[in-house]
């Protein structure tokens, strides 16, 4: 990729393309690298070979990084479970509790708006006679939780709701979805990947019982993620998914990732370390970037509760644009309409959909993810290109310009072809 600073508006220390998608993944942080290299090459032993000091050095670095994750969420290192990354964390949590608590019930509780890793393992065990509820959103993207008392029944065996929203950035009340859960003996999953290193996580002051995190959203390495699994007050039992040598307490079998398990270590340690500084510099940018664009355009909305979101988040929908062509306007900058998982299809985001949004509406939806690396002088080429790039387009729409003339759209009946 090469620094396109020929080109006179890109500013001094801004470096094209620009990354403003780390929702759907972020770069790794330096230091997190520098920690794993030793343990590609001369630090290569199995973490359970324990007749050797390779063995014995490998499993020294991988408890270590279970303190870590463990001391940023406020678990023991013992309750940290080790696996490929957030989707299998998910479908252990959901499928293995699922399993273990069958002859308790077999109903599970919970959102529209979830990622998929978590809405299709809910599907899957509807096909094994499981019931689930999935509780609708208000229009600022978060569950009532009247709607969730009300669910709850005595066969609710668990209830699954994510911390933060990985379109939208909006963060569910969860220590008083953990708090109810808790006073009807029901077990709570959380996914919690997109909270977990950008806001506070406390798995005990939130009541959470069971909780999903990975590597890649927190500036470490793809493929390693874990699964916070409550010891005391209540202890829960997780059926294992993968069998094969009893690995990770029993519940997940497989070789450990090493290199991975360190990265994800020093990740959460760098997160505990520099998170409320860097909340408040991700926050300062996302409302200048917003503040930037709602004074040059009209017709534009954020989406999902402002109060209670991530601070790098800022999903904006400008309306009379369609969102592939705004995309491709502003191409290098990288952004994303929808969710990473879901973005090779062309439907219109089911998140924004459960907003209540329309169909031109949700279609006409930006998503700014933004990271530890990025800067303000990058929101100000941002800010820019997309108000130009909106003017635009806005200049081709005849239904802009019939708005601007005072035509009320909805009153218009079109003719049918």
């Amino acid at each position: 990729m090469s620094n396109v600073t020929m080109n006179p508006e890109v500013p001094a220390g801004v470096t094209l393309p620009i990354y403003m998608d780390n929702h759907a993944t972020s770069p790794m942080d330096p230091r997190v690298l520098e920690a794993m290299l030793p343990y590609f090459s001369g630090k290569f032993g199995n973490a359970a070979s324990r007749n050797h000091s390779f063995g014995w050095e490998a499993e020294q670095a991988v408890e270590q990084a279970r303190e870590q994750i463990a001391r940023l969420i406020g678990a023991t290192a013992k309750e940290i479970i080790f696996t490929s990354g957030a989707t299998e964390s998910n479908n252990l949590a959901i499928k293995g509790i699922a399993e273990m608590y069958r002859e308790r019930g077999n109903h599970i509780i919970t959102q529209v708006t979830e990622h998929k890793a978590v809405l299709d393992t809910c599907k899957r065990l509807e096909k094994y006679g499981y019931r689930v509820t999935y509780l609708p959103v208000k229009a600022d993207g978060l569950i009532d939780l009247d709607d969730l008392r009300r669910a709850i029944d005595d066969k609710t065996i668990l209830v699954t709701i994510m911390s933060a929203n990985n379109e939208i950035g909006v963060l569910q009340p969860v220590a008083e979805i953990g708090k109810i859960c808790h006073e009807k003996g029901v077990i709570f999953h959380t996914d919690a990947v997109q909270a977990v290193g950008k806001v506070p996580v406390d798995v005990q002051a939130m009541n959470i019982d069971v909780l999903s995190l990975t590597a890649h959203k927190i500036y470490g390495p793809k493929g390693v993620g874990a699964l916070y699994v409550r010891r005391r007050n209540p202890r829960v039992q997780i059926a294992a998914q993968i069998d094969g040598g009893g690995h990770e307490r029993g519940m997940r079998s497989g070789t450990l990732n090493v290199a991975g398990i360190v990265g994800l270590g020093k990740a959460c340690a760098i997160a505990q370390e520099e998170m409320a500084t860097e909340a408040e510099h991700l926050r300062a940018m996302r409302d200048h970037l917003r503040a930037r664009m709602e004074a040059e355009l009209d017709y534009v909305e954020v989406n999902g509760s402002w109060e209670h979101r991530l601070p790098g988040n800022l999903n904006m929908s400008f309306i009379y644009v369609e969102g592939e062509s705004l995309l491709m306007g502003i191409n290098d900058v990288a952004v994303s309409s929808g969710s990473a998982c879901t973005s090779a299809t062309l439907e219109p985001s089911y998140v924004l959909k459960a907003l209540g949004l329309g169909d031109d509406v949700a279609h006409s939806s930006i998503r700014f993810g933004l990271g530890r690396f990025n800067t303000m002088a990058e929101c100000d080429y941002v800010a820019d290109k997309v108000i130009g790039i909106v003017k635009k387009l806005r200049e081709l729409s005849p239904l802009y310009e019939m708005v601007k003339e005072g035509i009320d759209l909805s009153k218009i009946e079109w003719a049918a072809h």
